[in-house]
């Protein structure tokens, strides 16, 4: 019983041992991006004490195991705020508040797939890191800015938010997860 836990210790000491700088930066950025999103999403009367604390919980968990479904609960808790904020406290969709939440969402999810195929351990080109970021900011800039011209087009602009489409795309989202998880069961 001592040897294992013995050993366990050992093991755990040379995985840290063996920690890589831009594995180790792209977890960071992960927390960082989250807790961003979800200080962004939450309404400022919850920012605050214990509820402040399970936020930095539900932040650091993604950045912790990406390959879990804790980027899954992070990305929740960011909807379920930003709901709460609109609902709850009856705060304006305001859209560079609601386009900040959303690249925000992206970004960590874009991250949390990077982190999960480096290892720990891993020698990562710098380059890499960038490419990926720049494509991501890539995504993000066209779809903010097809984003204000559809808006504008439609009308649909200004003070007031649809809190239906909010559930809606909820939703759709989570349907076509619920899809694409049938059809890969079903190969």
């Amino acid at each position: 019983m001592i040897e294992t836990v013995t050993e366990r210790v050992r093991a755990a000491q040379q995985a840290v041992g063996r920690v890589s700088a831009v594995p180790l930066l792209v977890r960071a950025g992960i927390f960082a991006t989250v807790l961003a999103g979800l200080a962004l999403a939450f309404p400022a009367e919850v920012l605050s004490g214990r509820p402040l604390l399970f936020l930095a919980v539900a932040a650091l968990l993604p950045a912790v195991g990406p390959r879990r479904p804790w980027p899954t609960f992070a990305a929740l808790v960011m909807v379920g705020g930003w709901l709460l904020a609109t609902d709850g406290y009856g705060r304006p969709v305001q859209l560079w508040r609601l386009l900040a939440v959303a690249a925000l969402l992206y970004l960590s999810h874009s991250l949390c797939a990077l982190a999960a195929l480096l290892p720990y351990d891993g020698v990562v080109d710098p380059d890499l890191i960038s490419r990926w970021l720049l494509r991501a900011g890539a995504v993000l800039l066209g779809t903010a800015v097809l984003a204000v011209l559809l808006l504008r087009v439609a009308g649909l602009g200004g003070e007031t938010g649809h809190q239906w489409v909010t559930v809606l795309g909820l939703l759709v989202a989570v349907g076509l997860v619920g899809l694409l998880g049938w059809l890969l069961r079903r190969k």
